[in-house]
């Protein structure tokens, strides 16, 4: 056992326990009888599930370790001996890999990692380009969550005269959204050409890019108290009845003066039940930001899903290259990247999320 494994292995047992007794709970008539509590403890038991049986493996190897150990301290012949110290070496290399795993099985888990998303990006620094880049992250985008399975919808946009986008928000739904797609928060910078730069100079813009895990009601409970709000004429295209009825709907939430509008529905019912949608998304990430900046300090290292104003991302068009600014991650191959091949950088970031998470968790 390393020493650094050593530190966790209390955690380690003490999740063993936890599993032990929750078999006992779920075999409990009484228990069976109360199905809220029986569910309860049934999701929990089946959390624990793949970490105790990674455990078990991991107490079978260390206990051939040591068999191996004691009968290389015997006598014995050379051919014996040689076939022992092989069984040895590879078991040591399968203690070391089952560390790691169980090392990363402990990592405290997001809660909304498994969540669908709201994604906002909007056209910064730098006007038409600004506004064009955000168009150029919102197919980069669909393009990934094509690729991923999962479902796309614009929930509301604003475009501009050049073919881009002020802002767009759109809804993000599949398989675990969130643990993906949430690395993404922060300001992404454009550096290239634009068609109208006759002389062929660079321009650098920025598009933001804030990302919130869809809050549902048991994430968040909004007081209709604490909601103003306020129905007024859709202007811009949209047919006809656009200046017939009033169906643009802003609503703010009165604590924390978070302000939604929506006008892009066909009606007044849709677009509040949109407005409210993105509301309670907003009023979710508000509070889990002020929570997480109590932490600030030893988030200090941790992979940015923090501050939208945080530059995350370079794109560097003339090179063809992409940096992250991060975890020091460049990769010439912008226009795969452009394309929705999104994986190795994601990817990296995980893994460098996981490594600082571990290094708290031998330190803590």
């Amino acid at each position: 056992m390393s020493s650094d494994f050593d530190k966790i292995f209390d955690r380690l047992q003490a999740a063993v326990d936890r599993y032990d007794e929750l078999n006992e709970l779920i075999s409990d008539p009484e228990v069976i009888a109360d199905t809220p509590r029986f569910m309860k403890l049934s999701k929990e038991e089946g959390s624990l599930r793949d970490l105790v049986a990674a455990y078990n493996k991991y107490k079978q190897i260390t206990d051939a370790i040591e068999e191996d150990k004691a009968m290389l301290e015997d006598k014995l012949d050379d051919e014996m001996a040689a076939m022992v110290k092989d069984e040895l070496s590879d078991l040591t290399q399968q203690d070391e890999a089952i560390e790691e795993k169980i090392k990363i099985m402990l990592l405290p888990k997001d809660p909304n990692d498994d969540k669908n998303i709201i994604m906002e990006i909007h056209g910064a620094a730098g006007g038409d380009e600004g506004s064009l880049f955000a168009a150029d992250l919102f197919s980069m985008y669909s393009k990934y969550a094509e690729k991923q399975g999962w479902k796309i919808e614009v929930i509301d946009k604003n475009d501009t005269e050049v073919g881009g986008f002020k802002e767009i928000t759109l809804m993000i739904t599949g398989n675990k959204v969130y643990s993906k797609l949430k690395y993404e928060n922060g300001a992404h910078r454009v550096q290239r050409i634009p068609t109208t730069e006759s002389a062929g100079r660079i321009h650098t813009s920025t598009a933001t890019v804030g990302v919130m895990p869809e809050a549902e009601d048991v994430d968040i409970d909004i007081d209709p108290k604490d909601i103003r709000v306020d129905v007024y004429r859709s202007s811009g295209a949209g047919g006809q009845h656009i200046n017939k009825t009033s169906s643009a709907v802003r609503m703010t939430h009165l604590p924390t003066g978070i302000v939604v509008t929506m006008q892009d529905q066909r009606s007044q019912q849709q677009n509040r039940a949109k407005a409210m949608q993105i509301l309670r998304a907003r009023v979710y990430d508000y509070y889990q930001q002020k929570e997480t900046a109590a932490y600030d300090e030893q988030r200090k290292n941790a992979v940015g899903t923090g501050d939208r104003s945080e530059r995350i991302r370079t794109y560097n068009y003339p090179q063809n290259r992409v940096t992250d600014h991060r975890i020091g991650l460049t990769l010439n191959k912008l226009d795969r990247i452009m394309n929705g091949d999104l994986e190795e950088i994601i990817d990296a970031l995980i893994i460098s999320d996981q490594a600082h998470k571990l290094e708290q968790l031998s330190n803590g």
